[in-house]
């Protein structure tokens, strides 16, 4: 069996990245997991004909209760989640709230929603040695939704 075979399915997985107003705290989230909870960013998977944005700004929704704009690709990353069976690309995107409060809309799920510090964030977010401190920097690449594209033969 070829180690591709182990990975059936494709999944993608929208983040953002928020800060609180002073620039000084990342918004993370305390998920339930099978056997021990862990922190992420506010975000999850996207759903059959939607787009990264409108996952991003909907999982960001429910998890926390915020409403969020979306500025830009912060970090494109994958990975293999063998005990799902799993080929995961997770996009990053930063944004901003521009409204609602902090409510936790599903407690099953999620167990915390709490402002950490960028450089506790970055350690829950296995983000590698040579990406350090970008957190807090401003950097971010466009995210350019084209809509629906028709190639003519």
């Amino acid at each position: 069996m070829e180690e591709g075979d182990l990975f059936h399915e494709r999944v993608d997985v929208a983040y953002v990245l928020l800060f609180d107003e002073q620039r000084k705290h990342v918004l993370m989230v305390k998920n339930k997991g099978m056997k021990s909870s862990y922190y992420t960013l506010p975000g999850g998977a996207v759903e059959q004909g939607e787009t990264l944005e409108e996952a991003a700004i909907r999982e960001v929704k429910e998890e926390t209760g915020l409403e969020v704009e979306i500025n830009g690709i912060f970090s494109v990353s994958e990975a293999f989640f063998v005990d799902r069976g799993h080929h995961t690309i997770l996009f990053t995107f930063r944004g901003n709230v521009i409204g609602g409060e902090i409510n936790i809309s599903f407690p099953e799920e999620i167990e915390e929603v709490t402002w950490m510090e960028p450089q506790i964030a970055e350690e829950y977010m296995h983000m590698p040695s040579e990406s350090k401190g970008l957190l807090s920097g401003n950097i971010s690449a466009p995210y350019v939704r084209r809509g629906t594209v028709h190639h003519n033969s």
